[in-house]
C-alpha cells in the first residue's frame, strides 16, 4: 500500500504562447452546427490584449494575440463580449487541483494492489484492488492528466486509457491520501498523435476533431457524441461523482495523417444551466516531438439568457498536421 499525501498535477510553466480565438454561437442547437455565420467584432471592437494582460502578472501568462469575441444575436443586435465580462488566460499552475486529502478518521487498514499492462493503440490496461474501499471515489493521475472514478462494491477498478509517454506510469489517489501506483512499458506510442482536454465539474467543455476536411455531422467528425472515424475520442472520468475530473483524448495513428487537409481541433463550451454566469476552467495536453505541450484556460461564460449557445474556442488545441511533416 502506498501513502499518496499530495499528488502534483505537473501544471508547470508554459514555455510557449497562443492565441485563442473564442466565437460565441446562437441557438438552436448553434443553428444546427453552426449554420449561420458568427458575428465577428471589427479591430476597433476587439479585446485589447494589454488589457486582458493586465488583469495577472504579464509574466506568468499566456501572451494572446488577436482574440476575437462574438454574442448570440439578441433582439438589439449583436453584443460584443467585453474585457470586463472576464475572458482571462490564468498562470499555468495547478488550474486543475487534486482533492486535498480528507480530515476524517483513518479507514481500517487493507492491501491496495495496482496493475498496469500495455494494450492496442498505445494504450494502457490499469486494474486497482482495494477490498476495504468499495464504491469510494478514487483519482486517477497519469502524467498531469486526471480523472475521479468510483470503485465497485468489491472495492475494484479496472480503466482502459491512452497514454501520454512511453514509460506509463498511473498513481490511484484516494481522498484519505492512500493509494497505488502501476507502471509499464508503452512501446508504439510513437506511432500516435494525441491530444487532451481536461476540466473539473459540469463545465460543458467538448473537444472536436474534424478529419480532412470534414464539418460537423459528417463522416469524420469526432467527438464524445460520435467517437471513432479514423481516430478515435476516448472520455475519461465518471461524470455522476460529484465536482467530477473529467478528460476527453484524441487518437491518431500517425499512418492515417496523410491527408494534406490534416484534424481541425477545436474546443467549444456549451452555455447550460449547470455553467452560465460562470468562470470555468480547462487545461489542454498535446504531445509533440520535444514532449507534452499544456495549456490553461479560464473563461467566463454567459449569463443564463444564452442557455443552448456555445463557446468556439479556437486554437486551444492545435491542428494536427500531416503526420509526414
Amino acid at each position: 500500500m502506498v501513502r499518496v499525501r499530495e499528488i502534483m498535477t505537473a501544471a508547470g510553466t508554459l514555455a510557449c504562447a497562443v492565441g485563442i480565438g473564442v466565437i460565441m454561437q446562437s441557438s438552436d442547437t448553434s443553428k444546427e452546427r453552426y449554420g449561420d455565420q458568427p458575428v465577428v467584432l471589427n479591430d476597433a471592437e476587439a479585446i485589447d490584449p494589454e488589457v486582458v494582460s493586465s488583469v495577472v502578472n504579464s509574466s506568468s501568462i499566456l501572451q494572446v494575440d488577436a482574440i476575437t469575441l462574438t454574442s448570440a444575436q439578441t433582439d438589439s443586435g449583436a453584443t460584443a463580449l467585453t474585457a470586463e465580462s472576464g475572458v482571462v488566460f490564468a498562470a499555468a499552475t495547478d488550474v486543475l487541483e487534486p482533492p486535498v486529502a480528507s480530515d476524517a478518521l483513518p479507514l481500517p487498514a487493507c492491501e491496495i494492489i495496482a496493475s498496469a499492462r500495455p494494450a492496442a493503440s498505445a494504450m494502457i490496461d490499469v486494474t486497482l484492488s482495494a477490498p476495504c474501499l468499495p464504491n469510494e471515489r478514487v483519482t486517477v493521475h497519469h502524467n498531469g492528466m486526471l480523472f475521479s472514478q468510483i470503485t465497485d462494491g468489491e472495492g475494484t477498478l479496472n480503466v482502459i486509457m491512452p497514454t501520454l509517454s512511453r514509460t506509463a506510469v498511473v498513481v490511484f489517489a484516494f481522498p484519505s491520501g492512500d493509494g497505488a501506483i502501476a507502471e509499464t512499458v508503452i512501446e508504439d506510442i510513437d506511432e500516435y498523435e494525441r491530444a487532451v482536454l481536461q476540466w473539473r465539474g459540469d463545465t460543458g467543455f467538448q473537444m472536436h476533431a474534424r478529419e480532412f476536411g470534414a464539418d460537423y455531422g459528417e463522416v469524420g467528425h469526432v467527438w464524445a457524441q460520435s467517437p471513432e472515424a479514423m481516430g478515435t475520442l476516448t472520455r475519461l472520468g465518471d461524470a455522476a461523482v460529484s465536482d467530477p475530473f473529467m478528460v476527453e483524448v484524441y487518437s491518431l495513428p500517425r499512418s492515417r495523417n496523410r491527408n494534406a487537409a490534416g484534424v481541425d481541433m477545436s474546443v467549444e463550451a456549451e452555455v447550460t444551466l449547470a455553467n452560465c454566469g460562470s468562470e470555468i476552467e480547462a487545461q489542454s495536453f498535446e504531445l509533440t516531438p520535444d514532449g507534452i505541450k499544456k495549456n490553461d484556460l479560464t473563461l467566463a461564460v454567459p449569463n443564463c439568457d444564452a442557455v443552448g449557445d456555445f463557446l468556439v474556442l479556437n486554437n486551444l488545441v492545435q491542428d494536427l498536421k500531416v503526420a509526414s511533416n
